[in-house]
């Protein structure tokens, strides 16, 4: 079925009703990014590594998230908004509930491992990435399902991927949240964290762990 979705990329040389593009949808993708957030919750809030390490899941958390949140809100809820029923005030609270978790994650990215707090605002961290998953999982992802065409997520997912890649690396709750100035302002700011990292060798991806996250 074909909804009302933000704009996306036009499609060349193929029939509307006949093309599907490659890559991954929507939400398949963002259901495993949940997975992978939660892993990294459960790494940094169980036994206690070395300093060292929970500095560097640390990192990689809110990176991880950072970029995360960025995608959503620049292709996940522009579509909630424009194709679920209830999508204006689903998204609007959504939002909301993004830029509480960017602040507790400046606050965990600010209070350092070693940190007598460190604990208490890691599992902040952890029960609001819960709920944001828990939300996902039970109220937009099987509306998006019934109501969009796999075609029209895969096509999501692909935009997504590309603003992930674009996207910051450290929260910034003060930038704008929603289309058209998020899709503006995340990219550049994107820029300069990119720099800031290079510059301090930060470590922005699992993949950069020296001890991969528990399954």
């Amino acid at each position: 079925m074909t909804v009302p979705l933000p704009p996306l990329p036009p499609v060349e040389d193929a029939a509307e009703d006949a093309y599907r593009p490659g890559g991954r949808s929507m939400v398949e993708m963002l259901a495993d990014e949940h997975e992978q957030l939660r892993r990294l919750c459960r790494e940094l809030t169980g036994p206690a590594g070395t300093v060292e390490h929970r500095r560097q899941v640390t990192e990689v958390l809110v990176a991880t998230t950072t970029r995360h949140l960025s995608a959503e809100e620049q292709y996940l809820y522009p579509t909630v908004r424009s194709a679920l029923a209830d999508g204006e005030p689903l998204a609007d609270r959504e939002v909301a509930a993004d830029n509480a978790l960017l602040r507790t994650l400046q606050r965990l990215s600010g209070a350092g491992p070693d940190d007598p707090h460190f604990v208490e605002i890691a599992r902040e961290v952890a029960e609001e990435l819960e709920r944001h998953v828990r939300a996902a999982t039970a109220e937009i992802f099987p509306e998006l399902r019934e109501t969009a065409s796999e075609e029209e997520l895969i096509r999501l997912g692909n935009r997504v991927e590309i603003a992930e890649e674009a996207a910051p690396t450290r929260p910034h709750p003060g930038t704008p949240a929603t289309p058209p100035w998020n899709k503006v302002v995340d990219p550049a700011v994107g820029v300069v964290d990119k720099v800031r990292d290079a510059v301090t060798r930060r470590e922005t991806y699992v993949e950069d762990l020296t001890e991969p996250p528990k399954m």
